[in-house]
């Protein structure tokens, strides 16, 4: 097949720039969390990585243990997953209930338990975007793509087509079951993390270790 002249692989770039605004999702207080009615907007974060959340003025420091449920996959009618794949959906749960029970271990030192100093994690994986092929690198440096992720660099936001995920984290005091917090997240590398942009599923994993970072400075 012949390759795309400089001239017809600008012109694309420069259209799925245009769409990439557009196709961009933001997280929703998804119906089918059990949480959802208490979630607000965030007031606590400008970044946009979590724009509903539900707090209390709890002491995180009295837990010292954590219980971590199976990772769930959204399967509601507000799902944000578009054509992702279901093997992909899997896969990225399952990179989840890794990656945040590793960093959640160096944030409570005690083993797991159900006991009065222990929360109860529950994650639900409620979208996710795969990397765009050859156009999520390509755009890092195109005189098209390379200004637009200079902007959202600064401010902090997704790259053009580069993956991400999105997310639901709810916890409870693991005795009573009494909700303690509860937030909706979306996480994607900066825009300038060229890594990132190679693989169709680079940029959502490192969302998730992104998000599992966010989730232990919560917790402080």
């Amino acid at each position: 097949m012949r390759a795309l002249s400089g001239g017809s692989t600008a012109i694309t770039l420069a259209v799925c720039l245009g769409l990439t605004a557009c196709a961009s999702t933001q997280p929703v207080p998804y119906a089918g969390i059990a949480s959802a009615p208490q979630l607000r907007p965030s007031q606590h974060d400008d970044s946009g990585r979590i724009p509903f959340e539900y707090k209390t003025n709890i002491d995180w420091r009295r837990y010292s243990a954590f219980v971590l449920d199976p990772v769930a996959i959204y399967r509601g009618g507000d799902a944000q997953f578009g054509d992702v794949p279901e093997d992909d959906k899997v896969f990225l749960a399952r990179a989840m209930q890794s990656q945040f029970t590793d960093k959640l271990n160096a944030r409570f030192r005690n083993a797991p338990g159900r006991g009065a100093n222990a929360v109860r994690i529950k994650l639900t994986l409620t979208g996710a975007r795969m990397n765009t092929a050859f156009l999520s690198t390509f755009s890092r440096f195109d005189l098209m793509g390379g200004p637009y992720n200079a902007v959202q660099a600064i401010r902090g936001r997704e790259g053009a087509m580069t993956g991400s995920v999105s997310f639901a984290v709810e916890i409870y005091d693991a005795a009573s079951n009494e909700l303690l917090g509860a937030y909706v997240a979306k996480q994607y590398p900066g825009a300038w993390n060229l890594k990132a942009g190679i693989g169709a599923r680079s940029a959502s994993m490192v969302g998730i270790e992104n998000g599992a970072d966010q989730l232990v400075a919560y917790l402080q």
